[in-house]
Parts: structure tokens; sequence; C-alpha cells
């Protein structure tokens, strides 16, 4: 890896890239606000992918999902909708690795459901979400979410896409199984691809550019100090290079160095006024002591003073006999001696 000076860095193209699914496709554009065009290109190129994590968003839209395919099938009386599971079986996920479009270069994904006519052949794209935020879609479905269901739509030749959304409270994040699908909290978005986008086959050229030039070239678009930080610390830590990263090593060394002499500048006074304080409590500590204890505890208003005392043998030589019989180890004699320790211990409130 080779940290460039135009915000880009350069890799070895991989040989078994992943697919631009729905939200990659849309962050690729610049249009996913939860993913950067960097990020969809690390996680493409196996550069670097954030594990994933179920949240309490995750686990709700996976259990109410199916819910919503219910209620399109008896509110709109969607009796032709399918799911994967029909398309594919059980464990769906697993027989396709999550790619419904694997006869398809550079494009895949998964979509939710969709509508077929009487040969089983698709006709509309349905995709499912939830949100606690009903603002984002009373003008509009939110555009990384059209562009995900409208990527599926073009791939499979579909022009029409519903979107399925249901609003949730806090509470239904709590116990996302007891939730009703209904009129009051359930709404359809529809829109036709060629509508909302009709410049789609030229985007998906635009995108198959991006591809060649970034994939298949292995240089990565621009990143963001800040919006790409996270991903940026891992691959600084993990990738430095005497090498090739020499210049950029020893710049971000002597900021660090700065910085830190200058925070610590600023501490320098009430470092030593600490550690003053801290022995004159340890040495008031030490006078508490009574027999048998092992420690003394001073309680502040955030922190515990603990001083703990542990008996160390110590050996003592008898000179007065060493000098008599002239022998050494014979009167050598072990004595215990108190030994302090203080260890200032912030309470957990």
């Amino acid at each position: 890896m080779k940290w460039n000076d135009d915000k880009t860095i350069t890799i070895t193209p991989p040989a078994k890239p992943k697919k631009i699914t729905g939200t990659r496709f849309a962050a690729i554009m610049g249009l996913n606000k939860w993913t950067s065009p960097f990020n969809a290109w690390c996680a493409i190129t196996r550069t670097y992918e954030e594990p994933f994590e179920d949240t309490i968003y995750t686990i709700a839209g996976k259990t109410i999902e199916p819910k919503q395919a219910e209620y399109m099938k008896t509110a709109y009386f969607m009796s032709n909708l399918i799911t994967p599971t029909d398309v594919y079986g059980e464990d769906y996920f697993k027989k396709t690795w999550g790619d419904f479009f694997r006869d398809i270069p550079i494009f895949g994904g998964m979509w939710d459901y969709l509508l077929v006519d009487k040969e089983g052949k698709p006709q509309t794209v349905l995709e499912m979400k939830t949100t606690k935020r009903s603002e984002d879609w009373v003008e509009d479905v939110p555009e990384y979410y059209a562009l995900q269901a409208a990527l599926y739509a073009y791939l499979l030749g579909v022009d029409d896409v519903i979107m399925v959304c249901s609003v949730l409270g806090e509470k239904d994040y709590d116990d996302p199984a007891a939730y009703e699908c209904k009129a009051e909290n359930t709404f359809v978005r529809p829109f036709k691809v060629s509508e909302r986008y009709p410049n789609m086959k030229k985007t998906i050229t635009q995108v198959k550019k991006w591809w060649k030039t970034h994939v298949e070239g292995g240089i990565s678009p621009k990143y963001d100090e800040k919006a790409d930080a996270d991903i940026l610390k891992v691959l600084r830590d993990n990738n430095l290079s005497p090498d090739s990263d020499l210049d950029a090593m020893v710049k971000e060394a002597e900021g660090l160095m700065l910085h830190i002499e200058e925070v610590n500048a600023t501490v320098a006074d009430d470092e030593k006024r600490l550690k003053k304080l801290k022995e004159l409590i340890k040495e008031a500590s030490m006078s508490q002591f009574k027999p048998g204890d092992k420690t003394v505890t001073i309680t502040g208003g955030s922190y515990d003073f603990v001083t703990t005392v542990s008996m160390k043998k110590k050996q003592d030589f008898d000179t007065e006999a060493m000098e008599k019989d002239g022998v050494l180890d014979k009167y050598m004699t072990e004595t215990e001696k108190p030994e302090y320790r203080f260890t200032p211990k912030k309470r957990k409130d």
C-alpha cells in the first residue's frame, strides 16, 4: 500500500473484489450519507471493511420485514409477492453468498421482495425499510434508499419500484416482534426508475468507469480525513512502510510530538503539585493503619485514595556475633518490614 500526495492510496488490484451492491452504488455516487466513496472502495477491494454487528435498528428491520410483506399482501392485495426464499429456498444467503445477480459482472446484492406475473417474471421491486425519523420520508424517499432499489430493478430489467417504510417508536425497538404493520404506521412510496433516474444507463456507465479506474487500477478515490477517520487510522496503523511512507511517518510523528510537548507543558506544574499531594495523602494514610489492617482508604469526591500494606522480609546481620564467631551465614536473621503501595482509583458511580 502506498500513500499518495493527492489523498489517495495505491494497492495491488484484488484478484476477487466484492461487487457493487445497492448501498455501495449510492456511496460511489456520493449519495449515501452513512458511507463515503472511499469507504465503499475499501470494502470492494477488501482493503478494509468494518465488521458487521447487529444493532437494535438492524434487528428491528429483520424482524419487521416479514410483517411488512404480509401487510402488503393483505392491504394492497399483492398475492403475487414473492420472497428470496421462494426463489432460492431456505438459507438463501448461504446459497447465494448475498448476491442474487451472479451472472452480472461488477454489480450485485439482494432485493427484498418482488411482484411477479403469472409466469413468475419480475414486474416490481419492493424494498422494505424501518425508521424512527418519519421526517426523512415526508417529501421523498431518501436518495440512498431509492438508488439501492433502483439498481436492483435496473439489473432485473424492471421499471417499477415500491418503497415500503414502517415508522417505529422507541418501544418498538425494545420489542420488534410485537410490532403490527397498519395504515397508521406503514406507508408506501412508489416510483418508476425511468422517471426518477432517466439517465440510469449513463450512471451505470459512469460507475463502471469508476470501477475500472479505482478497483481494477488499484487507486482509491480521495479520502476525507474527517469522514474516513476511523478507516484511515486502521490503515495507517497496519500499513506503515519505512520504504514508501517514511516522509509521511516523520511528519505525523513530529506533529504528535509537538502536540504532546504542548500538552505536557500545560500540566507540568499540576503534575508537580499532584505528586506532592499524593505523598502527603499517603503519609496521612500510613498513620491511620491499625494492627491487622491491610488497606486504608481516604474517600474523595471522584477518587478513592487507597493505601495497601504488605510485609516484606528483610535480612539483617548480627555483626557482634559475626565478629566473635567469624561465620557470616550462621548468624543471618530475617525480619519483616511494612511496604506501603498507594493507588488512587476512580470510582464507577
